[in-house]
């Protein structure tokens, strides 16, 4: 079981060092993350978006220790929201963010981390799209959906993301299931105790399924999370159960992985979203890419040999 020791990794100052200092190392990350600032990532926006598809963007970063560093991460969401709405691009693009950037782990984080994401939610709305709040570990779950609940007051289009390998998870989906919330399910990346979440590929699955079945026969907007062929069939299938449009759920997908994919359900006529991140800070993100599959860390592995 090496997602484990991967996930530990990533919050290992020494692994890195170690890893961004490795020549190869640039070469691999742009597979997921294509590019460091606003100028390089638009070129990318318009390809996908050209090709029928959506996107929720991402500035990676998350080792936040300073308020400033969290205001620096609110303006570079401003600076991404202004771009996207010069391109036109509001309604094929939201943004994905998570809260730890903006200082929720700080001396008073939960009202600095609010206080710095409503610009972001205030100026995604102006430009007609929205805001998706991501789920970390389950220690600031708490905070993350009391965030969540004071944002919608004034935009009820914001979104949030839970996880299935959390205990917790089903109770929270029947809450989240209402009219006009937005729901991503996602597995989950994060190292978490046994106390608290499952830790076989099975057991998760399951609970992936039951979840997906609560968000599809509630009345808000699911957003389906993986890239398991499988949970992708059951998903259909979910909705079909359900009397859903296609538009009136969606998949989302990690740029980078299974491009094919994407497509493909884009022109079946479903919606698709590609989640796409950029920035400098991005090894957190990184490394937790490389603990969801196999494939991706012999991709990486079999790179630094072959350039080694």
């Amino acid at each position: 079981m090496l997602g484990p020791v991967i996930l530990a990794a990533s919050r290992s100052d020494r692994m890195r060092r170690l890893i961004s200092a490795a020549p190869v190392t640039k070469q691999v990350v742009e597979r997921f993350i294509p590019g460091e600032t606003v100028d390089e990532i638009v070129p990318i926006v318009r390809e996908l978006t050209g090709r029928g598809l959506e996107l929720t963007m991402d500035v990676v970063g998350e080792d936040i220790t300073r308020p400033e560093q969290a205001a620096a991460a609110r303006d570079a969401y401003l600076e991404l929201v202004e771009r996207l709405g010069e391109l036109e691009l509001g309604a094929r693009a939201e943004m994905s963010v998570k809260l730890s950037m903006f200082g929720q782990a700080l001396p008073g984080g939960h009202e600095l981390a609010l206080a710095n994401v409503r610009p972001v939610v205030e100026a995604a709305a102006a430009i007609g799209t929205t805001v998706t709040l991501d789920a970390e570990d389950h220690t600031t779950l708490d905070s993350m959906f009391a965030i969540h609940e004071e944002l919608r007051k004034d935009f009820p289009q914001t979104g949030c993301v839970i996880q299935a390998y959390l205990f917790r998870t089903e109770a929270d989906a029947r809450r989240l299931a209402a009219a006009g919330s937005r729901v991503r399910l996602v597995k989950g990346a994060y190292k978490e105790p046994a106390e608290v979440a499952y830790q076989q590929k099975h057991e998760i699955d399951k609970a992936y399924v039951r979840i997906l079945r609560i968000l599809m026969e509630g009345e808000g907007y699911p957003m389906i999370g993986s890239h398991d062929p499988r949970l992708i069939s059951i998903g259909q299938e979910l909705a079909r159960r359900a009397g859903r449009k296609p538009d009136e759920y969606e998949f989302q997908m990690l740029y980078g992985i299974r491009g094919d994919e994407h497509l493909r359900l884009a022109a079946e006529g479903h919606r698709m979203r590609v989640y796409t991140a950029y920035g400098t800070d991005w090894y957190g993100y990184f490394m937790r890419r490389l603990a969801e599959k196999p494939a991706n860390l012999r991709f990486f592995l079999r790179s630094m040999i072959s350039k080694g």
